[in-house]
């Protein structure tokens, strides 16, 4: 059995935009969220959910899906493969936009429900150690939560190292599926949850129309441009660093044998003016290295 890639755009948007199987997304978010009992997402309503034939040409490398569940709570989640230039502002743009977009001016603000971002990320963006990490805005001190409406939870891929034997819950389970469905041949046989379960069997190839494998190959050959187009550019960045420094390691070596030079002058008892005609250097130049 062969699985898609499921961090490939149209991958993503076809798993978790399928309007008549809500219990993949809700299974996703409880296990993200960690919640558990009667604080568990019982439905959402994903809004404008994409079809796979209709977005082939869907630019690589940011997919956005947004739901709301019964209390009125927003999810956004973001899926990027390639770390864009001012991701943390766009981050906040983006809950922020979400957050007012909710009244219209006017309106009483006790309307404004929370907003969640999930940004899932097949690249290191924070400095924790952990795979999933919750940001919020608290007391820098104390910890203390007062703005409660804004979180964010993100997701990085490269810090997931458990194989499939080491899962030790539902959101191990889901993160696993994401970061290595492409690379299985069976599905693991520890499944015991059913949005789970639906992500794998709608994660098989085999249950997939020629149209979605077209376009999934289309967003797959777009995701690799991108990945390649940030490649060139860090090759590029990092060859002008070098030509610089070499740069400035010969102006470096150039003054340091310019140095020497006139103070072996000024040892064969020449005088500052002698020393200044005969390098070219000047009167100025010549003081400013003999007499510091």
């Amino acid at each position: 059995m062969k699985f898609v890639d499921v961090k490939n755009d149209i991958a993503f948007l076809k798993i978790f935009t399928n309007a008549n199987k809500q219990s993949i997304l809700t299974s996703f978010l409880n296990a993200i969220l960690g919640l558990q009992g009667s604080d568990r997402i019982a439905d959402v309503e994903i809004l404008s959910p994409l079809q796979p034939p209709i977005i082939q040409n869907l630019f690589a490398t940011i997919v956005d899906l947004k739901a709301f569940d019964g209390n009125g709570k927003t999810y956004v989640i973001e899926m990027q493969v390639v770390e864009p230039q001012g991701l943390d502002k766009r981050l906040l743009y983006y809950i922020s936009k979400e957050y007012v977009q909710q009244i219209e001016t006017g309106e009483d603000y006790a309307q404004l429900k929370p907003v969640i971002l999930i940004g899932i990320f097949d690249f290191p963006f924070t400095a924790d150690q952990n795979y999933l990490n919750h940001h919020a805005f608290c007391n820098v001190e104390s910890g203390e939560r007062v703005i409660k409406d804004m979180d964010f939870l993100f997701v990085e891929l490269p810090k997931f190292n458990k194989g499939a034997d080491e899962l030790e819950n539902i959101t191990d389970k889901w993160v696993f599926f994401i970061k290595n469905a492409e690379s299985l041949e069976l599905t693991p046989s520890n499944l015991d949850d059913e949005g789970l379960a639906q992500a794998y069997n709608d994660a098989a190839k085999f249950n997939w129309t020629k149209d979605e494998l077209n376009a999934y190959d289309y967003a797959a050959m777009r995701e690799q441009d991108a990945r390649g187009v940030k490649a060139l550019a860090e090759q590029r960045a990092e060859a002008r660093g070098l030509e610089k420094g070499m740069e400035l390691g010969m102006e470096s070596g150039k003054e340091a044998q310019q140095r020497a030079f006139v103070h072996r002058l000024q040892a064969l008892g020449k005088s500052d003016i002698e020393i200044a005609e005969l390098t070219g250097l000047g009167l100025e130049r010549i003081h400013e290295i003999l007499h510091p």
